[in-house]
Order: C-alpha cells, then sequence, then structure tokens
C-alpha cells in the first residue's frame, strides 16, 4: 500500500491540528511555538508509524474480508497498548531533560488525545483499505460478467445450439433398440453432459459434489473410447462435497490429461482426483504423447486460472510437475 501522501501531509497536519487543544495557538508564533510544534510532530509521528506497523502486521496475518472483525479488535487493542506506552515513555523523557515532574492528571489528558489521534490514524488506513477492496471486488465482478458474456457469445458461434442438440440427443435414445442398452446408455450419459452445460453455463460457481458428479459421467463415455487403458480413483473428503468450483473446471483438467497424455494397453493413463475441505488436486501420470501430435495451446488451463482469479479465490490455481506426475490444484469456494 502505497501511503507515501499519507505520511508527507498526515503526519505534519495531525501534528499542527493537536496543537489546538493543548493551547498551542494562544501565544504568538515564535520560539515557543516551535519547540511546542515539534514536541507534537515527535509524538506524531512517533504514534502514526508506530500504529502503521501494527496495522500492516494484522492486514497481513487477517488480509480476507471474513477476517475484519478480528483484525479490527486487534488494533483496537494494540493500538490503546502502544498509545499508551508511548505517551508515557516520551513524556518521562521530555520531563527529564527539561527537569519538571509529571502529574497523573496531565498525563492522563494526554494520553487521552493521542488516543484520538491515534484511532484517527487507524481510521484513514483501514477506510483506504476497504475502499480499495470495494473497488477491485467491482472490478473482479465487471470482467467475470464480461468473460462469462464473451463465453456464451464464443459458443454460440461456433458450435450448435445447445438445446437443439440435448433434444436431439434425447430423440435419438429413443429410436436405439431397446435392446442395445450400451447404446442407450451412451447416449443417456452424452444428455447428462449436455444438461450440466446448459444448466451451468449461467451460474458463476457450482457445489463440488455437482461438479464431481457430471465429471465421473464424462469420465464413463471417455472410457468407452479407452476402457481399461485410463484408470480414475476419488479421495474425496466429505468437508469438500459442499465447497464450490468454477463450472467445467474440474472436467477441463481431466480433458487434459486425456487429451496430452499417452493411455493404452501399455502405459495406462492414471488419473487421482483429491480433495479436502480447502482444495482439490487432479494429477495424472505425465507420458506426454508421442511427437508429431499436436502440441497444446494451454488455453483451458489459463482460462482455469483466469476465472478463479476473477472469483476472487483466496489462493491461486497451482500447476506442478514432478516425479512422472502432472498436478493442478484448485482452491475450493466458500459454500453459497
Amino acid at each position: 500500500m502505497n501511503d507515501r501522501r499519507f505520511l508527507l501531509f498526515g503526519i505534519p497536519l495531525l501534528a499542527a491540528l493537536e496543537l489546538v487543544p493543548r493551547g498551542g495557538y494562544r501565544q504568538p508564533l515564535g520560539w515557543h511555538w516551535l519547540v511546542d510544534y515539534g514536541v507534537a510532530l515527535l509524538f506524531t509521528s512517533t504514534l502514526w508509524l508506530g500504529n502503521r506497523w501494527l496495522w500492516q502486521r494484522r492486514l497481513r496475518r487477517w488480509p480476507l474480508p471474513a477476517a475484519t472483525a478480528r483484525r479490527l479488535w486487534w488494533l483496537a487493542a494494540g493500538g490503546v497498548a502502544y498509545t499508551v506506552a508511548v505517551s508515557l515513555v516520551l513524556a518521562g523523557l521530555l520531563a527529564a531533560l527539561q527537569g519538571y515532574r509529571l502529574y497523573p492528571a496531565a498525563e492522563l489528558r494526554e494520553i487521552s488525545l493521542n488516543l484520538i489521534s491515534t484511532f484517527i490514524v487507524l481510521l484513514l488506513y483501514e477506510s483506504r483499505h476497504l475502499f480499495v477492496q470495494w473497488e477491485a471486488n467491482q472490478r473482479r465482478a465487471d470482467q467475470l460478467a464480461q468473460a462469462a458474456t464473451q463465453a456464451q457469445l464464443d459458443a454460440l458461434a461456433q458450435q450448435l445450439d445447445p438445446h437443439f442438440l440435448f433434444n436431439s440427443l434425447n430423440t435419438l435414445a429413443a429410436l436405439i433398440e431397446p435392446g442395445n442398452e450400451p447404446a442407450q446408455h451412451y447416449v443417456e450419459g452424452l444428455a447428462d453432459v449436455y444438461r450440466y452445460v446448459l444448466l451451468s453455463r449461467e451460474r458463476p460457481t457450482v457445489p463440488l459434489a455437482e461438479e464431481l458428479a457430471f465429471v465421473q459421467t464424462y469420465v464413463a463415455l471417455q472410457k468407452v473410447r479407452f476402457r481399461d487403458n485410463v484408470q480414475v480413483s476419488y479421495e474425496l473428503a466429505d468437508a469438500a462435497l459442499a465447497r464450490r468450483v468454477a463450472p467445467l473446471s474440474v472436467q477441463v483438467l481431466v480433458e487434459n490429461a486425456l487429451k496430452h497424455n499417452e493411455a493404452s494397453r501399455a502405459r495406462p493413463l492414471h488419473l487421482r482426483l483429491v480433495a479436502d475441505a480447502a482444495s482439490l488436486r487432479v494429477e495424472n501420470t505425465w507420458q506426454p504423447r508421442p511427437t508429431g501430435l499436436a502440441p497444446g495451446t494451454g488455453t483451458g488451463l489459463a482460462n482455469v486460472r483466469q476465472r478463479y482469479a476473477l472469483l476472487g479465490a483466496s489462493q491461486p490455481v497451482r500447476v506442478q510437475q514432478a516425479a512422472g506426475i502432472f498436478a493442478v490444484t484448485l482452491p475450493l469456494l466458500p459454500p453459497a
């Protein structure tokens, strides 16, 4: 946070304002006034910079909006303790230098005035931080709306009407002979896939349980083609299922694994989906297809990263490749 203007203009101005309740303007400008202003500047600078440090430390520890109340309580307690300690120490040093005694009533009044300055400083920083957060949230919401609109326009420009295709699949399922159960199941699964696409494209997030049910249907369709050459396992904590993800984001990761890796009887492809309360990890054995095939563009993964950034995820999408494993970790979003 760039607060250079706060420091350059705020400290001298607040020091000047502090002279008003202390009677600093009842005497003409001169040597005594400069001494009083210098003392006020010393107190203001020490209190401002110290409370600024406290605010930055609390903000780094509790940056999320949900932790605002906790951060404010700790700031209030820390600000009061720091202000009282600094007021007593500086007053004691000045008294020792000038050779006068400290009086409890006068020091209590000074501490009260310094506490007002402390809360003004903390209010300035916290208000500015909340305003910056509000602006960032507004920009993210606008960008997310634009991205969703653009995605729908691209889909309309490049693909058949999904409703037409969905209805055609249902018609095809009715035309298949009743005894051909594999074909029936395949067409019904394909219709389920398009049903999910239609229902989810209007929603920014979906429950993880819903997305995983769709992924299992998608994997079942792919296994008709790959058979046992693709092995998929799931390790899902119950606490994760109520969390939310961007729709189709998990499916994109599974699709990328199938698209860019060899899956054969000699080298079966193993996929593993692991979820806890904070994240979902999709990993696969790293066995790129033979050279000569078109390389991946990285567009799908880049889109997933962008969508989670626009949704304000607490952690970025992480990509790792080591020891023959390629893995992508998605942060899970809070329940609606």
